[in-house]
């Protein structure tokens, strides 16, 4: 296990940061830890210009990405969908020669409205949350990246009133740290359904 500190780049994309209750705390407090960048990808391309040097540097510097985002019609907002468009190019991202993001890893922290039973092969929507990242998790495999599970929050629209969302924070600088310090178990982090399912299994002792 390396001693050296991975370096994480956050991706964040929300359209209506005002209506935010849970991605925006949650981009805030990964400001908080060491070795995170974090970009507002909605801030700094506001016409959708992307500058595809400065992302494709942003990438080779980091060891871990992560794309925050709230669940917007079973996939994530229109802005990341650009940016996968643009930045992952060929001879960069895949191809003979598109090697730079071999053994890095991805993972996803969404939110979602609907409560996690809806996510389900019998629930409303039919397929659970991996399921529905399918694009996401091939585009890593072809990428050469590890796909680590989703850190989710289901049921998002119901987690003030009900006093979830300060423990889904912690819980996230929690995976964050883990990440960093490699602390982390990835082969069970790439197995699981839902990153967040059991924390206490899936990071090593800190001891």
């Amino acid at each position: 296990m390396s001693d050296i500190p991975k370096k994480i780049l956050i991706l964040f994309a929300h359209p209506s940061q005002s209506r935010s209750e849970v991605n925006s705390l949650l981009f805030e407090a990964s400001k908080t830890i060491d070795n995170v960048t974090t970009v507002d990808l909605y801030s700094e391309y506001p016409t959708f210009r992307i500058n595809i040097d400065i992302e494709q540097q942003r990438l080779r510097d980091h060891d871990v990405i992560v794309f925050m985002f709230p669940l917007y019609w079973y996939s994530t907002p229109a802005i990341l969908k650009e940016w996968q468009d643009l930045v992952l190019e060929y001879g960069f991202a895949y191809g003979s020669n598109g090697t730079a993001l071999h053994g890095k890893s991805f993972l996803c922290s969404l939110t979602a409205g609907g409560s996690e039973k809806a996510y389900r092969s019998e629930g409303d929507n039919h397929f659970t949350i991996r399921e529905l990242l399918q694009p996401l998790e091939q585009t890593a495999d072809l990428t050469g990246m590890q796909f680590l599970a989703p850190f989710a929050l289901f049921g998002s629209r119901t987690a003030v009133e009900e006093k979830r969302i300060h423990a889904h924070v912690d819980d996230w600088k929690e995976v964050l740290v883990a990440l960093r310090d490699n602390k982390m178990d990835l082969v069970l982090a790439s197995e699981l359904s839902k990153l967040n399912h059991d924390l206490p299994r899936l990071i090593k002792d800190y001891s």
